[in-house]
């Protein structure tokens, strides 16, 4: 038998020691048998350009021959390149999730995508998206020359079409949030006239969110604060002023009243009370925009109020009521007593007992006898804060005076004025006019009208004449017209005034 029969019939184990083969001639290796033989061989191996088919398992009835060793390292990195692609997939889509933008790892693919792709859409999914026949193609740009083309064909940069193409490629610079759509894919053409409306809307709407977003993180709203407002309070608590903060319990045009257990320290180790409010201002400036005529015009804040912004006029709103409520507590006036300012947060005694707030002089049901008694404290408190502390509460109601333990308290003073400005006297005769209407509905005889309450109060003794309550304002505007003729002119107020505040611990008014 000779050398080609030797070495077919020599059996193979592919998992064991590999057997040499013996030694032949040339002549024996240029034969024509041989190579016909070896080709055999070759043509008995299955091919791998099917991916689908599971090469680790043969179907029955194939005579595949697993017992080369080239043949099984084929298998198997085939089938480790298809475990490793399915891998990179997974990550691939984990990694993307819903974004509009996705990133493709096609280049780490260990098997070209036409090879391993069972259906179309796997290579619509794998295909290079930079060659994508369906991409709509970006408008011409026209060349510094300002044209294109010759003769008939020449294109300038006026062309409608070209500067409709150019002005939808153009909203692809629009905010993230403004929905445009595929113009280039539809080949859409927008005209001057509406691109330059989009972008103005745009524009606006841009500056509209702004603002609402700047509304909403730095202002107070009807029983919340704003970041900055709840970092001021959690400082007060943890420096001792306050030992809690329990809620809201009023709120009005100009600020939320919130009531808080006084500390143990407060500031220059004034004793803080057990109980008192914290009135923080809203720093929205809706309501403050037409409050501003009662602090402009006040010379005590009249220099420092044209030198501030908006925001900071707030905080000299708050330094004014402390200021009022330190003058009137120096005359003996039942009102809060102001503890600490801290920016635009004022911190004031509590009007009340076991977190339970006084009435409002509105609410309260009172016997003839005690509002009787109210009227006089009421008439006198005018009084007092009128020729002692030299104001004018300015918006004294019903809504601002509170019933606790038999008397007549004041709040809310923050817009008090002192006589000499501009409309102070105006502001005086509201004042009487509200409190004389009120206990004249309540049945309080001794109540006096408007003209004969307000000449008590400010002993101006101004004629009454027949009555007529427009004369007699006509009378009190002359009168404020005079008196600020005479301030221009002597550079000094008509009314003598003497006071000596002490007020709390922040900075000191000149005027005071």
């Amino acid at each position: 038998m000779d050398q080609i029969g030797v070495t077919t019939d020599t059996p193979k184990n592919p998992w064991g020691r590999t057997l040499a083969a013996p030694a032949c001639s040339l002549a024996d290796v240029m034969s024509e048998q041989l190579a016909k033989q070896l080709d055999d061989e070759n043509n008995a191996f299955p091919t791998l350009t099917d991916p689908g088919a599971d090469l680790l398992l043969p179907d029955e009835g194939t005579g595949t021959d697993t017992t080369s060793d080239l043949m099984l390292a084929q298998m198997l990195q085939m089938q480790f390149d298809r475990e490793f692609d399915n891998q990179l997939r997974r990550e691939e889509k984990k990694f993307n999730g819903d974004s509009k933008v996705s990133i493709s790892f096609e280049n780490y693919r260990m098997v070209h995508p036409y090879e391993d792709s069972d259906s179309s859409e796997d290579e619509v999914d794998w295909q290079d998206t930079r060659d994508d026949p369906y991409r709509a193609d970006k408008p011409q740009t026209i060349p510094r020359k300002g044209f294109t083309g010759k003769g008939k064909n020449i294109t300038t940069k006026h062309d409608e079409v070209t500067c409709g193409r150019k002005n939808t490629a153009r909203m692809d610079n629009f905010a993230p949030e403004v929905h445009v759509g595929d113009g280039l894919g539809m080949d859409l053409k927008l005209s001057n006239q509406v691109f330059n409306s989009l972008k103005q809307h745009c524009y606006s709407e841009q500056r509209r969110s702004a603002r609402l977003h700047e509304k909403k993180e730095h202002s107070t709203a009807e029983q919340a604060v704003d970041p900055r407002t709840r970092l001021l309070m959690y400082k007060m608590v943890n420096a001792g002023v306050l030992e809690n903060i329990n809620g809201c319990i009023s709120t009005g045009k100009e600020s939320v009243v919130f009531h808080a257990d006084g500390g143990s320290v407060g500031e220059e180790e004034k004793p803080v009370p057990d109980e008192v409010v914290l009135k923080v201002f809203k720093t929205t400036l809706n309501e403050f925009k037409n409050r501003d005529r009662y602090i402009k015009d006040d010379y005590r804040f009249k220099d420092r109020y044209s030198k501030l912004n908006p925001r900071k006029i707030i905080r000299l709103w708050a330094e004014k009521e402390m200021h009022n409520l330190t003058r009137m507590k120096n005359a003996d006036i039942p009102c809060p007593e102001a503890v600490l300012l801290k920016k635009h947060i004022l911190v004031m005694s509590f009007i009340g007992k076991d977190h339970v707030p006084a009435p409002k002089l509105k609410d309260v049901m009172l016997s003839s006898e005690d509002l009787k008694n109210a009227y006089y404290q009421v008439l006198h408190v005018m009084q007092q804060l009128y020729q002692e502390c030299n104001l004018v509460h300015a918006d004294l109601s019903e809504y601002n005076m509170l019933w606790h333990e038999g008397k007549v308290w004041l709040i809310d003073v923050s817009q008090s004025i002192e006589p000499t400005h501009p409309h102070g006297l105006e502001f005086l005769f509201r004042d009487c006019r509200n409190v004389s209407t009120f206990f004249q509905k309540r049945g309080v005889s001794e109540a006096m009208n408007v003209s004969d309450l307000f000449n008590a109060v400010s002993g101006l003794n101004i004629p009454v004449g027949t009555g007529d309550e427009a004369e007699f304002m006509a009378e009190i505007v002359a009168l404020e017209k005079r008196n600020e003729d005479h301030v221009q002119r002597r550079g000094k107020k008509t009314f003598s005034v003497a006071s000596e505040d002490g007020d709390p611990p922040l900075r000191p008014d000149a005027d005071d």
